[in-house]
């Protein structure tokens, strides 16, 4: 136990950043995926894992470089409506990723327990809450890092089902593709959920929140020395945390595809209706494998989805911003948590359909992640920016590969419709 504990505390922003992916409306795309095409789109998450390690260390490295955030970085870069508008939207897509996730979560206690799911929501929205506005930093974070054990859930489910290995290989190793408006928005959904904006935005923050917790530490910019070891951190810290994540992932869409898609069940909207289904068909074993792993992420993505709108938010009107800081301290950081936090639990409660947002909203972060990754690579190859910490050749070449892997996916998605 010593030592898992000594090797977690090596890990930090990448690896949380990595379980924050695979939140419950991941785990509802990922299931989607697997249901609906079966074994023919695990082709995805091997791919899309280099492309999501070089935009992650594209981040980690802004914020550890410039000891500032992506927003603030953009805002004193690019002309301020950019800033503004990519603020703006992603508020909204996190507020309705929120929503979708906290009533996953609702939905899922029920199936396990009983009870009435919105309720649930509220407590689980407010927990949430309540974690972020009154947790240091240090504490919050060991917490996270804990709860991604949550996630080998999904790895477990592999064990209670039977699968065809022969053909899940050669469906990994071999891309499908095809050109059905149905495929690739599935397929542009998947990569918009695996390379998503609120996840430069988080792990940026991270890595000023990692310097700003270190009194002897300083923005590498201007701090120099040691910087070999920090960035060396960073590097196995993403490799680690995005491994992690696309494993647990490819997991969803392997056991989805095994058992819905295997007895025609094609249509799921929900990741608590992916675990219900499951009962029936691989047993009670691994329904609540997958229920009690949606609610697990779902402490870790909510928290993340607010707190980098907030970060975003903050950075523009340049705000003090730290989960360090008390409540009063930075009264406009903790708002906009708040706003969004209870945002999505209030969604929950309107007319709207937080989930088919969800699945739309995951869509749009696919269109949108397109420009803010071309910002970031600007950003990453600006001496004025990153000093003698430009981004080296290979990372440019890794990170202008996955921007051009999105625009390619987003193009074919409208060129179908």
């Amino acid at each position: 136990m010593k030592r898992l504990r000594d090797w977690m505390r090596q890990l930090g922003p990448g690896l949380i950043t990595g379980a924050a992916d695979d939140d419950p409306s991941g785990i509802a795309t990922y299931s989607q995926a697997g249901a609906q095409f079966g074994f023919l789109t695990l082709w995805t998450i091997v791919f899309t894992y280099p492309l999501m390690v070089g935009i992650q260390l594209v981040s980690a490295r802004i914020g550890r470089v410039t000891g500032h955030g992506l927003a603030s970085n953009i805002g004193r870069s690019f002309p301020r409506p950019i800033v503004y508008g990519i603020a703006t939207l992603l508020v909204l897509a996190n507020t309705f990723n929120i929503a979708a996730d906290i009533a996953a979560m609702g939905e899922s206690l029920q199936l396990v327990v009983g009870g009435p799911p919105h309720a649930y929501a509220v407590l689980f929205g407010i927990l949430c809450l309540l974690l972020q506005v009154f947790l240091s930093y240090r504490r919050y974070v060991r917490y996270l890092k804990w709860l991604t054990l949550a996630l080998l859930s999904y790895v477990l489910v592999l064990f209670t089902i039977r699968i065809p290995w022969h053909l899940v290989v050669a469906h990994t190793v071999t891309p499908h593709f095809t050109l059905g408006a149905d495929y690739l928005t599935v397929v542009v959904a998947v990569f918009g959920t695996t390379i998503s904006p609120y996840l430069f935005f988080w792990q940026a923050a991270q890595e000023v929140e990692e310097l700003n917790a270190d009194p002897n530490a300083g923005a590498l910019a201007h701090a120099p020395d040691g910087a070999d070891g920090h960035l060396r951190r960073i590097k196995i810290d993403t490799y680690l945390g995005m491994a992690f994540s696309n494993v647990v992932a490819f997991c969803i869409m392997l056991a989805t595809a095994a058992t819905l898609n295997a007895a025609g069940m094609t249509e799921i909207t929900t990741s608590a209706q992916a675990a219900e289904a499951l009962r029936p068909l691989a047993g009670n074993l691994t329904f609540l494998l997958f229920a009690l792993g949606i609610i697990g992420t779902g402490l870790i993505a909510v928290p993340v989805l607010a707190g980098s709108a907030a970060y975003a938010v903050a950075e523009c009107f340049e705000w003090k911003r730290s989960l360090d800081l008390k409540l009063l301290e930075a009264r406009e950081f903790y708002a906009i948590i708040a706003l969004a936090t209870l945002g999505g639990v209030a969604l929950d409660f309107s007319p709207i359909d937080p989930i088919r947002a969800l699945f739309w909203s995951a869509v749009a972060n696919g269109v949108i992640a397109v420009p803010i990754m071309v910002i970031m690579m600007l950003l990453a190859d600006d001496p004025k920016v990153m000093g003698r910490f430009t981004a080296k050749r290979s990372l440019k070449a890794l990170g202008w590969l996955a921007t051009g892997t999105m625009a390619a996916a987003v193009a074919a998605m409208f060129a179908t419709w």
